[in-house]
């Protein structure tokens, strides 16, 4: 009955406007504000708030005046707050109808009277209405997992940062599938993100890029040589070397087991290198090749009596006068058998010394001496044979003119060895006349074949 009281007389005072002594004020708020009875005059209304899932596409909702914006989450706002109570208090639209009193006597309102605060403030000592921080009180309704908020006569359950709200629930924002976010990969995490980079680089500072690691300059993993490259490094050794298995550490490269020709007589293999040697009685020429020495010209070792005869792979002292009886020494090393001396009929008239030396297993046939006449008797004839030292024939002797003969090798030799071969020149003429001399032919074979 009271209520019905109350509203007819306030009926009665808005139709009998003349006779009060009462001011009307009424208000009207513009799209995106509304009334706010206790600061008496509008304020906006946060569309973020109270509108689900504002924004889409993993924009961000940013409440403006009268509405709201949707834009990317790294945007950054700066919000005047003159311009926004500014704002406030100029988007309504407020009409007042002024009445003058009836009675200018009128006392005041008491201040001690109760007054009526909306929903979400309170009375305060002061006796205007404050606003009920429902957050801090403990007044709101949020679930667990949201995040209150106040708001003024209000509050709002938010979800945290790295949340949106579905429904009435906060899901987590899955930022790996809003590019670009990580330059090579993204790994989701309960509300936020990192960023990973591929092997062989690192993030920047700003932890989104990815850049290239030299790993030459961090922590050379290298045996002897690297080199940098985008995202990762190669390894190489140095001459000499070659990588092992695991492509880091290098290994000493035997050369000697890479050719059996690497070297002339034998190969040393070092560390980084190799290296040729020769025989006793042979140096290395050109770091390959084995060259005899020649010892009757560095350490002639033979007495004044002898002569040094050098030949492949070492020396031999042979005497100066190789002569037996009933030979004498007419010239070097050419013996003659005195004709009064009567031994010496049946004896080869001279007999001459040579020497020679060839190489361990020379080719063969391989024409090696030549013998020749060196006095010339008209009307004779002059044949030549193998006297002696041919007894396995490796030789054969092929006369080429009627004064000369060559001596061919006819069978591999392999020495180190010394053959004594006797060539023998019969010398005939039309009177019977006979005679004969011997070339004594020393042949030494080296014990290689160089």
């Amino acid at each position: 009955m009271l209520t019905a009281m109350f509203l007819a007389a306030l009926i009665l005072i808005t139709v009998h406007s003349q006779e009060t002594e009462e001011t009307i004020t009424y208000t009207q708020c513009t799209d995106g504000y509304e009334w706010d009875p206790v600061r008496q005059r509008c304020k906006d209304i946060d569309e973020c708030e109270i509108v689900p899932d504002a924004c889409k596409g993993g924009m961000k909702c940013v409440n403006h005046y009268g509405g709201y914006l949707c834009l990317p989450r790294t945007a950054q706002i700066i919000v005047n707050e003159r311009e926004e109570a500014a704002a406030e208090s100029t988007s309504g639209r407020n009409n007042v109808i002024r009445r003058t009193p009836a009675d200018p006597h009128r006392a005041p309102p008491n201040p001690t009277h109760q007054i009526q605060c909306a929903a979400g403030y309170e009375q305060s000592d002061h006796n205007v209405c404050q606003d009920i921080d429902e957050c801090a009180t403990g007044t709101h309704n949020c679930r667990a997992d949201q995040v209150c908020v106040n708001l003024r006569g209000s509050f709002s359950c938010q979800c945290p940062p790295g949340y949106q709200k579905r429904g009435d629930q906060c899901v987590d924002i899955d930022e790996c599938t809003i590019p670009p976010y990580c330059h090579h990969r993204c790994v989701n995490t309960p509300g936020s993100y990192y960023c990973q980079c591929n092997a062989g680089f690192q993030l920047a500072s700003n932890n989104h890029t990815c850049v290239d690691i030299n790993e030459c300059d961090a922590n050379n993993p290298c045996a002897q040589q690297c080199y940098n490259i985008l995202g990762s490094f190669i390894c190489q050794c140095n001459p000499g070397f070659e990588l092992s298995s695991d492509r880091i550490n290098c290994e000493d490269t035997d050369e000697c087991r890479t050719s059996s020709y690497i070297c002339q007589y034998q190969c040393v293999n070092e560390p980084g290198k190799f290296s040729c040697v020769c025989p006793e009685g042979y140096q290395v020429v050109g770091s390959r090749t084995c060259q005899d020495i020649n010892e009757c010209e560095t350490t002639n070792e033979c007495r004044e009596d002898e002569i040094c005869w050098n030949y492949h792979g070492g020396f031999r002292c042979y005497p100066r006068n190789p002569c037996q009886e009933p030979y004498v020494l007419t010239s070097e090393n050419r013996c003659v058998c005195p004709v009064s001396n009567t031994i010496c009929r049946e004896l080869p008239y001279s007999v001459v010394y040579k020497y020679m030396s060839i190489r361990s297993d020379r080719t063969v046939p391989s024409d090696i001496f030549q013998i020749q006449a060196t006095t010339i008797y008209p009307n004779t004839i002059n044949t030549f044979r193998i006297k002696s030292g041919n007894e396995n024939g490796e030789f054969y002797l092929r006369q080429t003119s009627a004064v000369s003969a060559m001596l061919v090798l006819v069978k591999s030799l392999s020495g180190p060895r010394e053959h004594i071969v006797d060539l023998e020149m019969l010398t005939v003429n039309s009177l019977n006349y006979r005679t004969s001399s011997v070339l004594r032919l020393t042949i030494i074979v080296g014990p290689y074949a160089f």
